[in-house]
């Protein structure tokens, strides 16, 4: 006989916290919103951890490099969408990689036998306005110059001018020694007003680069999530049927953590893609599984070896699951279950496995909602899917500039490896529509304000950080016409265009 669930499924939208007392420490500039990434055992640290408790959906319409190098500032994670050959997937993960790092090892190089026309075509190639010229054209060999956009005017060189005509030679650069530290090197930069450093090893071969922006990058991003190599932290997302080839080529390119793309989770497909990753790389490679929107979901995953789990199906603002195929759950209702099991598992086992509620957040404070009821963090779609970094087109309709924003289940996205059952390699009917959404700028300035309201809200429960805002948040269930009485109501809104 099938089981029935006793409550009713419901959303963030039926939720209101309590304020509870806050004392004078209760600022917004007193919170912190660090949380883990991936598992950890009591007593430990986690590999990674998140300085804002947000990541980006993967799919196409959110999640490319440009995004993934904003996020990561901002102290988040962007998960590079698993719906593109192996190659371009890969290759957006290495931009990440290469934007930011303390030391750069450098992909930009040539000879001095080369042309300005070699010069122009790798900067098209690579974006690097620094180059490299070596005695051989690799990364490492005995440096001899370097060329920079101040270098050459394309206007009044021939492109057949070659290298060693116009390159700032070695004897006229300031160079370090392998072994400096970052800090000796940005005030060698600094005191010498560079751009660029290069560091060579004890037999003049250049070893990297250390870049000005870079220090200035950190200075201005203080919560940017990086690597022990100074690099931004970036992730991927993968399926159930080419993760053989595909994650071999992602860890290649530096990528920091791995997520399976699925809308449902609960399956031996995912089993399957984990054990192969523990047969090949043990636990060096971290990897997210899901989506779950259950207890029993989330053990099974947990089981089988998953870093995170992601909570959550049919609740994202252009998913049809629930109305094409009649399965889900609303996302208050699983986030409350999953992190209930999540606390049961880590009591019995001392290994804390982080959750990210997928989906449903509609409004801001939905975000602060899904924190308080045991996610760890957010994935955000729509969210991100609006501002300047996401990779689709801005477009005005109807005298509003819009973003185009479309699911992975639909048509235009044709992702079958997400909605893989086994069956043949197609998809079969849409579980996602192709839509706009309102454009909305930055990502950074829209961050910030999102979190703001965060903040503010966990000092009004009293809290300074989200483990803390777990244990002290009172939630209520709200009525529809209460839901009502919490907007604006009973006046006329003047038109913000016209003041």
């Amino acid at each position: 006989m099938a089981f029935y669930f006793k409550e009713p499924s419901r959303t963030f939208s039926e939720y209101l916290l309590v304020p509870g007392y806050s004392s004078a420490e209760c600022q917004p500039k007193n919170v912190c919103l660090k949380t883990p990434l991936v598992k950890f055992k009591k007593g430990e640290e986690p590999r990674i951890s998140l300085n804002i408790p947000m990541i980006s959906a993967i799919m196409q319409s959110v999640s490319n490099d440009t995004l993934a190098i904003a996020l990561a500032k901002e102290g988040g994670v962007s998960f590079i969408y698993g719906s593109q050959t192996v190659e371009d997937q890969a290759a957006m993960v290495k931009r990440v990689k290469d934007y930011k790092a303390g030391f750069v090892k450098s992909t930009s190089n040539l000879t001095p036998e080369n042309t300005l026309l070699d010069v122009l075509n790798l900067k098209e190639k690579n974006g690097h306005s620094t180059v490299a010229i070596t005695h051989d054209g690799t990364p490492n060999g005995k440096l001899l110059g370097i060329v920079t956009g101040r270098d050459y005017r394309v206007s009044r060189m021939s492109t057949d001018l070659k290298v060693k005509e116009f390159m700032t030679p070695l004897e006229k650069l300031v160079t370090a020694k392998l072994g400096v530290t970052l800090k000796e090197a940005n005030d060698i930069i600094w005191d010498n007003k560079l751009n660029s450093l290069p560091i060579i090893d004890k037999d003049g071969c250049l070893d990297s680069f250390v870049f000005r922006k870079d220090y200035e990058s950190n200075k201005n991003n203080p919560l940017e999530l990086l690597d022990k190599e100074k690099r931004l932290v970036v992730g991927a997302g993968i399926n159930t049927r080419d993760y053989k080839e595909r994650v071999p080529a992602l860890i290649e390119a530096g990528v920091d953590v791995l997520c399976i793309d699925s809308s449902e989770g609960f399956s031996e497909w995912q089993k399957l893609t984990i054990e192969w990753i523990r047969e090949q790389y043990g636990d060096s490679v971290m990897v997210g599984a899901g989506n779950v929107v259950d207890a029993e979901g989330f053990r099974f995953l947990a089981e089988c070896g998953a870093d995170f789990i992601k909570v959550g199906i049919g609740g994202g603002s252009i998913c049809i699951t629930r109305e094409t195929k009649g399965i889900g759950r609303g996302q208050a209702t699983a986030t409350i279950e999953v992190a209930k099991a999540r606390d049961e598992y880590f009591k019995e086992t001392g290994i804390y496995v982080p959750i990210c509620s997928d989906g449903g957040i509609v409004h801001d404070y939905h975000i602060t909602l899904a924190l308080a009821m045991g996610s760890d963090f957010v994935m955000l779609g729509r969210y991100f899917s609006r501002f300047d970094e996401s990779p689709t087109n801005k477009v005005k309709i109807n005298g509003q500039y819009m973003k185009e924003y479309w699911g992975e289940g639909s048509a235009r996205a044709r992702n079958w490896q997400r909605y893989d059952l086994g069956g043949d390699k197609k998809l079969s009917f849409e579980e996602g529509v192709d839509s706009y959404v309102p454009y909305a700028g930055s990502l950074k300035d829209n961050v910030a304000i999102s979190l703001a309201k965060v903040k503010s809200t966990m000092c009004n429960c009293g809290a300074l950080t989200i483990p803390e805002l777990q244990q002290k948040a009172k939630l209520t269930l709200v009525s529809s016409t209460s839901i009502i009485e919490g907007g604006a109501h009973d006046v006329v809104l003047k038109d913000k265009t016209s003041s």
